[in-house]
């Protein structure tokens, strides 16, 4: 079947009762996969769905879904996975998945690659930032048009803590669901002990702040199953799980609402160093210590993007020949007007 064929069916699904004539409702959940480059978004989704495939590089935003029935004439729920490839250098695609129609069953996962600290601020901060503005224009709008759902959206974030919760006013909760990925762990396990600890308590700074669940993974089948776990409630509404571990000699597991300021503590430097640091909030704070440990790369660098043109994955021979033939036209053009310059007389009388 095609994409197609597939929306035709799960409309009629929706429109006709099941066997027993009762009408089968049908739950829809939207989930955008972001981060690293090549950080194991891929990867991660297709575990997800259950799909042995090899991952295949990223290309702009793709799109794939998953359908789960727990029993029969239960709700049957589809999740809506996009993938935003090229790191931080395609950012303005957020907005294209991300819309007034879906935004109360939309969430965020965002994917960092532990194994490489020094760019994990930056793609953190700038992905997180792209979507967080896209995200608050669609509420300004809903708040003139719809504003039961705008309200609706912002008081379902502040109750990701609990009102007695000790942080309640001190956090500033993601405008929609967020899930943090360390992917990688693996490599990062080998890493210094006193780096680890940095990169894990960052971490668990900014999730609790923004109100995200938080769990590292890896190539292990167990690590890659508790990663499945948050995304699956994200997605499927599943059960949502409640184990913790806060061990930073050990891989992270914090769904959201389960940690606390006092148990992250301060960011990981001495007193003097954090009074001579500006900040204006504590997020502020925590990125002047990280960056410290590990200077980040230029945005710039970052944003360093291949050629999909040049990519063997997508080689198509007619089209690929025929970029060639204007390859070489447009390369004699230029020849050609450069040769046509230099014969000019731009002697003045």
């Amino acid at each position: 079947d095609t994409l197609w064929d597939i929306a035709v069916a799960e409309v009629e699904k929706r429109e006709s009762p099941g066997d027993d004539g009762k009408r089968v409702e049908v739950w829809e959940k939207s989930v955008l996969f972001m981060g690293s480059k090549n950080g194991g978004k891929t990867t991660i989704i297709l575990r997800c769905l259950e799909r042995e495939e090899i991952p295949k590089p990223t290309l702009a935003l793709e799109y794939t879904f998953g359908r789960r029935a727990r029993r029969h004439n239960t709700p049957k729920y589809i999740a809506h996975f996009w993938e935003l490839g090229g790191g931080t250098s395609l950012l303005e695609l957020i907005r294209i998945p991300i819309t007034s129609n879906n935004i109360r069953s939309f969430a965020v996962v965002l994917v960092l690659d532990l194994s490489k600290p020094n760019e994990l601020w930056t793609t953190m901060e700038s992905l997180l930032q792209a979507t967080r503005n896209h995200v608050n224009k669609i509420l300004a709008k809903l708040e003139k048009t719809n504003p039961e759902v705008a309200t609706e959206i912002k008081q379902r974030m502040r109750n990701s803590l609990q009102r007695d919760h000790p942080d309640y006013e001190l956090v500033d909760p993601f405008p929609i669901p967020l899930v943090i990925i360390g992917s990688k762990y693996d490599i990062f396990h080998e890493f210094d002990s006193e780096m680890r600890k940095t990169v894990s308590k960052t971490l668990r700074f900014v999730s609790h702040y923004y109100g995200a669940s938080l769990v590292f993974t890896s190539k292990s089948e167990a690590l890659q199953l508790k990663a499945r776990v948050l995304i699956n409630h994200l997605a499927f509404g599943s059960d949502r799980s409640k184990s913790v571990s806060v061990d930073h000699s050990k891989p992270l597991f914090i769904p959201a609402g389960l940690d606390s300021l006092s148990q992250i503590g301060p960011p990981p430097t001495s007193d003097g160093d954090i009074g001579k640091m500006r900040a204006n909030t504590p997020l502020e704070l925590w990125k002047k210590v990280f960056e410290k440990t590990f200077p980040p790369k230029s945005f710039y660098d970052l944003q360093a993007t291949k050629d999909p043109a040049q990519d063997s994955q997508y080689a198509e021979y007619e089209v690929d020949v025929m970029r060639a033939q204007k390859n070489q036209e447009l390369e004699q053009y230029k020849r050609n007007a450069s040769k046509s310059w230099k014969e000019m007389d731009l002697d003045s009388d």
